[in-house]
């Protein structure tokens, strides 16, 4: 079969060290032609040693002349143009040759997820996924992924701390991350774990140093002389209740005024969130009722949530083509060679994603 990588008999890539990793280059730089003309024009001379005299052949100085040419093109580069393709390419049956270009690493890289945290529609579904990885993940990353891996998380903690957006989606994925690695570097240790014992223990402190801030988090409220929310109709207030797909979002709401208390306890309104999330039959096996002997949905949608899975609901997610096997988000695309390549896209959840790099 054909060797899917680069040709062996190239020069190689340059690759630069950024804060998120390696990155690969293409050096440019004006002064080429010139240095061209310079070199032809070098005349080298005999090299003469104490010991021993050498003349250099006329293939040994066009070589040295060539190596010379090189090495100032690397050191005067003036301009640098990186790889910048938001999509990987993602195959199940890896083989030798192209299992480097498509691991969990390389798709942190290349997907951009320090980017994606930025997006407040994609937010939730990188925390998801950080999640899942926490949990099953962390034995097989390896070093440039756990790099990676942390450095995504770094970024999402300071975000929460700045803006204060979703703090109980970050304060599960820490409290899920450190239960793992208590698990495994005092049950199991450096046998399972890629890397040195002593760096893991660093960052199970710097998670438990994050836990601490996120505990200590108060919101600053915000003085408006505008419309608020308390200000808006009841049929309004509703709608918007009827919009969350999460039961824990529903009971923080209503924290914030006793009308939005009166809305959230709306046995209808835990009624048609159950039947959202589970079905029928789930409902038959797992029946609470109430003191009056009326059924408690809000007691059974919580019942139910600690046996079956619930639908999970993003803004945006990632895609997978068909087609092409390449993995990306949408809104940036990919080379696709399908007639119509809409009709080759499928949503990637977080745990299929994890799923796609498993070999």
């Amino acid at each position: 079969m054909p060797f899917l990588g680069q040709d062996w008999r190239s020069p190689g890539w340059r690759w630069i060290k950024t804060e998120d990793g390696w990155k690969r280059c293409e050096s440019f730089s004006p002064e080429l032609e010139d240095e061209n003309s310079q070199l032809k024009s070098i005349s080298h001379s005999v090299i003469l040693t104490d010991d021993e005299e050498e003349i250099y052949r006329t293939e040994d100085c066009e070589f040295a002349a060539k190596k010379r040419k090189k090495d100032h093109i690397r050191s005067n580069t003036k301009s640098q143009c990186f790889y910048h393709e938001k999509w990987i390419y993602v195959h199940k049956e890896s083989t030798r040759e192209r299992h480097g270009y498509c691991t969990l690493g390389e798709a942190f890289n290349r997907l951009d997820f320090s980017s994606a945290i930025q997006d407040i529609r994609r937010f939730n579904y990188v925390v998801k996924l950080l999640q899942l990885i926490a949990k099953s993940q962390l034995t097989s990353l390896s070093g440039a992924a756990q790099k990676n891996y942390f450095n995504i998380l770094d970024k999402i903690v300071r975000k929460v701390l700045e803006d204060q957006h979703n703090p109980r989606l970050i304060k599960d994925l820490l409290q899920d991350l450190s239960s793992t690695l208590c698990i495994l570097i005092r049950g199991v240790g450096k046998s399972v774990l890629v890397g040195n014992i002593n760096i893991w223990i660093c960052r199970l402190e710097t998670i438990l140093t994050w836990q601490q801030q996120l505990k200590n988090l108060q919101m600053n409220k915000q003085v408006s002389n505008g419309l608020t929310l308390s200000d808006l109709p009841l049929h309004m207030l509703n709608n918007i209740l009827y919009r969350f797909s999460d039961g824990w979002d529903i009971i923080t709401l209503g924290q914030v005024t006793p009308t939005l208390y009166m809305l959230s306890e709306d046995r209808h309104l835990w009624k048609k969130l159950c039947q959202y999330h589970f079905a029928e039959k789930q409902f038959c096996r797992h029946l609470i009722l109430s003191e009056k002997g009326h059924i408690d949905w809000k007691l059974m949608y919580f019942a139910l949530q600690k046996y079956y899975p619930i639908k999970e609901q993003y803004g945006d997610t990632l895609h997978f083509c068909r087609h092409c096997s390449i993995l990306f988000w949408k809104d940036t695309g990919h080379p696709c060679t399908a007639n119509d390549p809409d009709t080759c896209f499928m949503p990637v959840s977080p745990q299929h994603f994890i799923d796609l790099f498993k070999f």
